[in-house]
């Protein structure tokens, strides 16, 4: 087998890869009920159907001759503006409080710190301030 046939493949299967992820994508996006689990399936599964998708396309460009460059501008797009909606749509729901808030953490006032629980008979944590 020649290298073009082995791209040939290549390219076939990240196209059917990336469409297969498409799609579940978009089914999750039709079938979940709230936004908050609804946002899950573009976000996560559709950002790897669309870099697929675009593999698939670069792979052709290089195999054709015409080598583009365009698709890697358009994937670094995507993988940095996926994640920022979704914290936003995420953050948007939970102040609007058209979902269910998270349960409370068990410590409450050292869970998203540095700071240590005091334990007996320990010297407290060093500060910085």
């Amino acid at each position: 087998m020649t290298a073009a046939i082995l791209g040939t493949y290549l390219t076939a299967a990240l196209l059917l890869i990336g469409a297969g992820f498409a799609s579940v994508a978009a089914i999750g996006l039709l079938k979940f009920n709230d936004p908050m689990t609804r946002l899950h399936a573009p976000t996560k599964i559709g950002t790897v159907g669309i870099g697929a998708l675009l593999l698939a396309s670069m792979l052709h460009g290089f195999l054709s001759g015409a080598p583009s460059y365009h698709e890697l501008l358009i994937m670094g797009f995507l993988f940095v503006t996926a994640p920022i909606s979704a914290n936003f749509i995420a953050k948007v729901n939970i102040h609007q409080r058209s979902c269910d808030t998270p349960p409370a953490p068990p410590q409450d006032e050292t869970w998203s710190t540095l700071n240590t629980p005091k334990e007996p008979g320990q010297s407290p944590p060093h500060s910085s301030q």
